[in-house]
């Protein structure tokens, strides 16, 4: 879906972040725009959960700025950036109490029983499973079903941006179509997604742009079009030339 809206929805302006004397993220420009599903590729260690936690404010920055609807979000409590509409949904399963009581968690800012009730109908649309498992353990799901759970309980948020780290980690390729497909049906319903993803292919596939992070600095953006057709990529990242 392109975007309509010219001024970014989100704007990383030479973002750095350091971990002691470390430096993990190095001058990154990143933008996405009302409507974008953008994915962030890269290594293990290239720095992409780095930059979904500083634009939650999980880290600070360093240096750089961090904007939001054209307005600066440096040193904003997590809370706030969660109540102006960004939801991160981090990678690793930690899911708790029942799955119908774990959707509810995500929408412990709000206070619309109604419009809860609703939400929770449509992400048990969006994943089936869930729907089938609403009073299960959710520590007893499957990795690909638990992988829909914390995108599901993250959606409870209304979220304007959904962020979203290595979704596809370990599951099986059938899970992995699942999840991409629930994805994109999110994007072409107008949600705008940030995507950090080992799966090149799987993530190219859905999104519109993407960002290639090497060693904290940007080393290739484009279209997804662009992205897959870039030989440097496709040797690095699909195992072609």
């Amino acid at each position: 879906m392109s975007a309509t809206n010219t001024a970014p929805l989100l704007a990383l302006e030479r973002l750095s972040v350091r971990y002691g004397g470390v430096t993990a993220l190095r001058s990154l420009d990143l933008v996405v725009h009302h409507g974008e599903l953008v994915t962030l590729l890269g290594s293990n260690g290239a720095g992409k959960s780095t930059t979904l936690r500083a634009i939650s404010q999980l880290v600070p920055a360093a240096a750089g700025t961090l904007r939001w609807n054209g307005g600066v979000i440096n040193g904003l409590p997590t809370e706030r950036t969660v109540k102006l509409g960004i939801a991160h949904c981090p990678e690793g399963r930690r899911a708790r109490q029942s799955v119908a009581d774990n959707l509810e968690l995500g929408a412990w800012l709000r206070r619309d029983r109604n419009a809860i009730r609703r939400d929770l109908e449509r992400c048990y649309s969006l994943f089936p499973r869930l729907a089938e498992r609403r009073t299960q353990a959710a520590g007893s799901l499957s990795g690909g079903e638990q992988q829909m759970l914390a995108i599901g309980r993250a959606l409870m948020a209304q979220p304007t941006l959904l962020m979203l780290d290595e979704p596809s980690l370990g599951l099986a390729p059938k899970l992995v179509a699942e999840v991409m497909g629930a994805l994109s049906n999110l994007h072409a319903d107008g949600l705008t997604i940030l995507l950090v993803e080992q799966n090149a292919q799987a993530a190219l596939d859905i999104a519109d742009r993407g960002y290639v992070l090497e060693a904290g600095e940007l080393s290739l953006e484009g279209s997804a079009a662009e992205l897959l057709g870039n030989p440097a990529l496709r040797e690095a990242y699909l195992g072609t030339g």
